[in-house]
């Protein structure tokens, strides 16, 4: 099994980068290029890989009390993830990310998992300071 875990300082209140991380809508904006996420029945969802052209059954939940994002394949179990928001003062957030690979086959390496977690928190930094300059946008 190998884990992987990322944190990101953000400019904006937690409720505010947790309902720009929680919308299925804008997921493909911030998460790895390669993946597409489709929403079925929530929390059932299917995570395209453009890597290998593969779809994949998935659950996807969003714990808005917890301002908490889980996710993870459903038949295999072979990978599963968080995303927690969480407010550090002064209207500022801080956003870490969690992967688990259960599954060394699925498990694209430290370095891989780490350049993604890092391009994909700062999307959604771009995505939230979107939102918080332009709130129509």
């Amino acid at each position: 099994m190998s884990e992987y875990e990322r944190s990101r300082t953000m400019p904006a209140q937690p409720e505010q980068v947790f309902e720009e991380a929680a919308d299925v809508g804008r997921l493909d904006g911030w998460m790895p290029a390669e993946l597409h996420v489709e929403a079925e029945d929530l929390p059932a969802v299917t995570v395209h890989e453009d890597r290998t052209d593969e779809d994949t059954a998935a659950l996807l939940r969003a714990r808005r009390e917890q301002m908490r994002l889980e996710w993870g394949t459903r038949e295999q179990g072979s990978y599963a993830g968080w995303l927690q928001v969480a407010g550090i003062g002064s209207g500022a957030s801080e956003v870490t990310v969690h992967l688990s690979f259960f599954d060394d086959s699925h498990d694209p390496g430290e370095a891989a998992v780490g350049d993604a977690l890092d391009a994909s928190l700062r999307r959604l930094e771009e995505q939230v300071r979107l939102r918080v300059d332009h709130p129509a946008g």
